[in-house]
């Protein structure tokens, strides 16, 4: 599973668009359905409108119709690990479970597993009322 995630993440990553940075990022989700949605990082000259793989992965997964990532896997292209941002963060603490594997690797496939609560802990939640 972590092979066919890296191996996603990595194709996504060459198709990232990042003309300012230079620092391409990939992500891949395995859904709670088992299904594989990818993203990469979009730049844009208003840094606001940048898009963040992981975003964009979960946009096409919630796109997909689906709502839970059982693992999502991050990839940059230095030999740093690659951490979702702070805003990414919060976006995959609201698609994931408890029990989620957040994988962070480097380009030189090295990774370091997290849980969202070690990533982000004291996260903001809201449980509306029905």
């Amino acid at each position: 599973m972590f092979e066919k995630l890296l191996a996603k993440a990595k194709i996504a990553r060459k198709n990232a668009y990042s003309p300012f940075s230079k620092f391409q990022v990939g992500a891949s989700i395995l859904s709670s359905n088992n299904n594989y949605y990818v993203g990469s990082s979009i730049e844009n000259p208003s840094f606001s409108q940048t898009l963040c793989a992981e975003a964009s992965a979960i946009a096409a997964m919630v796109t997909a119709g689906e709502r839970k990532i059982k693992t999502i896997l991050v990839v940059g292209g230095d030999d740093n690990l690659c951490f979702p941002c702070g805003g990414c963060r919060q976006k995959i603490k609201e698609f994931s479970y408890d029990e989620t594997k957040i994988y962070v690797v480097n380009g030189l496939d090295q990774y370091k597993i997290f849980s969202i609560d070690e990533l982000l802990p004291n996260a903001f939640t809201f449980s509306p009322k029905n």
